[in-house]
């Protein structure tokens, strides 16, 4: 029979003993206090590494965060400058101020950028998206777009499928506007005409309450002499718009003398002054409208004809046209389409708030009946 061996409890000095072995045989495992056991030390290990693996984590993650936000911010400002397809912006979502483009500077255009690439990019708003991506409206750019446009044609060449473009945020209608008449403006000065048109074209669309609060908003920055001239070439596109072939060739002084007889309700005169010929350039044009206004101002046609200059003629009322009708007290309506909409528009110095609400109770009632 095997005699049992009774267990005894060691020392203080034979524990001291074999921890100090155990050090010995396990080199690189500093303890990190007195008396820790093995797998105590080799958690304290594990969990520093751990911490110091996910502080680094945080860190990549909070660095992310913040790039996330600065190219958020961007984007909100319209600040980043993609390259997008020419072919996916729409340079007819908004009606242009510039009417004419010289085939000269257009040029000029086109073998600067085949030479130095863009310099600068256009800016640009998005649609929508549809079945091959975005879409983008043109705000500013017209003639690089088109340069580009040419060249890609004109060469083949795939870096021209592709135009840099600042991205603007979707802003309201008339700030739009004020944007792109700005830029034209700092760029190449915009005609007498073409001042007077987008007034009009912004004012119909409804980016602004009338033709007045269009040209004070436009052309803010611009003098009150300035804004008044805009103001009479605005009169001219709306009166004569439609039948001048030549209307940026107006000087200033022309213009001014048009928009005078306008007011004193020449329309119906030079309409059909303007109809009755067919003129190959402004300057015929400009002759037909004279012979007009000579008569007009009481002034003679030609020094040869003599005779007493002729005073200024009463102005007509009842139809002027089709579409045109003018009271006796100087109201003048007009009758256009806008779509599937009918637009009635009233001019006269005798209109004023009053006599809108009383017009509007009776087209109210008239058309209830």
């Amino acid at each position: 029979m095997v005699k049992r061996r009774r267990l005894e409890t060691p020392s203080n000095d034979e524990l001291t003993r074999i921890e100090e072995q155990f050090r010995r045989e396990t080199p690189g495992r500093p303890l990190l206090g007195p008396g820790m056991a093995p797998i105590a030390q080799v958690a304290a290990e594990s969990a520093a590494l751990a911490t110091a693996g996910d502080t680094d984590a945080r860190a990549a993650r909070l660095r992310d965060q913040a790039d996330a936000e600065r190219f958020r911010q961007a984007e909100g400002q319209g600040l980043l400058i993609l390259e997008l397809p020419v072919d996916r912006i729409d340079e007819g979502a908004m009606i242009r101020d510039r009417m004419v483009m010289s085939e000269d500077e257009m040029q000029e255009l086109r073998l600067s950028i085949a030479a130095n690439g863009l310099r600068l990019p256009i800016e640009v708003f998005e649609l929508g998206a549809s079945g091959q991506g975005p879409r983008y409206g043109l705000l500013s750019g017209y003639r690089r777009l088109h340069a580009v446009r040419a060249l890609r044609d004109l060469t083949r060449d795939a870096k021209y499928d592709r135009i840099r473009a600042l991205v603007r945020p979707r802003t309201q209608a008339d700030a739009a506007f004020v944007a792109m008449v700005e830029e034209n403006e700092v760029r190449e000065e915009l005609s007498h005409f073409e001042r007077g048109r987008i007034s009009v074209i912004a004012a119909n669309q409804g980016a602004f309450a009338n033709v007045e609060d269009a040209v004070n908003r436009l052309f803010a920055t611009g003098s009150k002499a300035k804004r008044s001239k805009v103001r009479s070439f605005a009169l001219i596109f709306e009166e004569l718009g439609d039948m001048l072939r030549f209307p940026e060739a107006l000087t200033e002084k022309r213009g001014l003398r048009l928009s005078a007889a306008l007011r004193d309700g020449a329309e119906a005169q030079l309409r059909k002054a303007l109809s009755g010929g067919a003129p190959e350039d402004a300057e015929e044009e400009w002759q037909l409208l004279e012979s007009v206004l000579a008569q007009l101002e009481g002034t003679p046609r030609s020094p040869a004809r003599g005779g007493r200059p002729r005073g200024k003629p009463p102005a007509q009322h009842g139809w002027i046209d089709d579409l045109t009708i003018r009271t006796a007290s100087g109201i003048t309506i007009r009758r256009a389409r806008d779509g599937n909409a009918h637009v009635l528009r009233l001019e006269g110095r005798a209109l004023d708030n009053e006599l809108m609400d009383s017009l509007m109770v009776e087209i109210q009632a008239l058309l209830e009946r």
